[in-house]
């Protein structure tokens, strides 16, 4: 009845009852994006993967120099053909404090898993290597690895070397076998090489925090910082070179002769 018969009563009334539902709403939408964030981050992932899947460095170009006798094969020379494809999958064991340090994923030969594909977080840094692999599950040899070896370069002037990691800091790696000609410097960023069968060149794995000179040779060792965050994984994408196979076939091939 005071709501009814008095202008000030149904301002009162009026805003006590907006700011209730507002509140009750605000709780339920609070709820309900909790409840739904499983289902978002699952879009999430989808979309990223299909668009890494589209970027430049997955493709090569269609060689247009084959001749069959005097004819050339002729190709539209914007064609391309697909050397990396990605896989999500999520992340349900990891270790970083061990000296041998493996992640387990929730996917394996049944949905595409093979050994030696490359594992990146989804920020485009560098996680691992498959190294087993059942129906469902696959286990990748993290970077914190003590046997674990990845090519990697120097952004600025493409010196290569071999990302290490020494057992201590599960965020720090190291870069050997850098040539002293290089003169790397505190801050430089380190990326996957060319070199690699496993993962595509220029992935981030991190920057120079010191520079180790060994009077007793013509190389360096970098201490790098690494940019993935290896405590937080919860999902990776596992890198599947198309090729890997014939470039593991012909080192081995060189190996053996030697």
């Amino acid at each position: 009845m005071l709501s009814s018969y008095s202008k000030s009563h149904q301002t009162f009334f009026g805003g006590w009852t907006n700011q209730f539902t507002g509140n009750i709403n605000s709780y339920y939408n609070n709820w309900t994006y909790f409840f739904t964030l499983k289902e978002t981050n699952a879009k999430l992932i989808a979309e990223n993967i299909a668009l890494r899947n589209e970027l430049a460095q997955n493709f090569v170009g269609f060689d247009t120099t084959k001749k069959a006798g005097s004819l050339i094969l002729r190709k539209d020379s914007l064609e391309k053909i697909r050397k990396f494809y990605y896989y999500p999958a999520k992340v349900v064991g990891n270790t970083f404090t061990l000296q041998q340090n493996y992640i387990t994923i929730e996917r394996g030969a049944l949905q595409g898993v093979k050994k030696d594909m490359a594992a990146i977080s989804p920020d485009g840094t560098i996680v691992g290597v498959v190294v087993e692999v059942n129906d469902n599950y696959s286990k990748i040899m993290s970077l914190l690895h003590r046997s674990s070896k990845v090519s990697a370069m120097l952004k600025r002037d493409r010196v290569a070397g071999s990302i290490e990691w020494d057992g201590s800091d599960p965020s720090m790696l190291m870069l050997k076998n850098i040539s002293k000609s290089a003169a790397p410097k505190i801050g430089d960023t380190v990326l996957t090489s060319p070199y690699s069968s496993n993962f595509p060149a220029q992935m981030m794995i991190g920057s120079v925090t010191k520079v180790i000179k060994d009077p007793s040779s013509n190389f360096l060792t970098l201490n790098i910082k690494s940019a993935t965050n290896f405590y937080t994984l919860e999902y990776v994408y596992l890198v599947e070179n198309k090729r890997m196979a014939e470039q593991q076939q012909v080192e081995q091939i060189n190996l053996k002769n030697e």
